[in-house]
């Protein structure tokens, strides 16, 4: 699984609207609104590192209203959230 943090910069008429269609987008995890230079965060997750260029360029970069995006790829992926999962005991 490879792991991707793309920030967004949106054209101002798309603020209302832009986090729900990122969210639709196959392979967007989470889209977060964030204060500062950039106006979102999308978090993606992808079975094989070659569909990641894809998805951002592809798919994400194409999205009306985005400006300009910055992509990162993840390296090691750090979570609580994933081991209170995996030992989770159906709580």
């Amino acid at each position: 699984m490879t792991h991707g943090i793309v920030l967004i910069k949106a054209e101002r008429d798309a603020l209302p609207v832009l986090g729900s269609r990122l969210a639709e987008v196959e392979g967007v995890a989470e889209a977060y609104s964030v204060t500062g230079e950039w106006d979102f965060v999308a978090i993606l997750r992808v079975a094989e590192h070659e569909r990641l260029a894809e998805l951002v360029t592809d798919r994400l970069a194409r999205l009306p209203g985005i400006a300009r995006t910055y992509t990162m790829v993840a390296f090691e992926v750090f979570s609580q959230h994933d081991l209170d999962a995996m030992f989770s005991i159906g709580a």
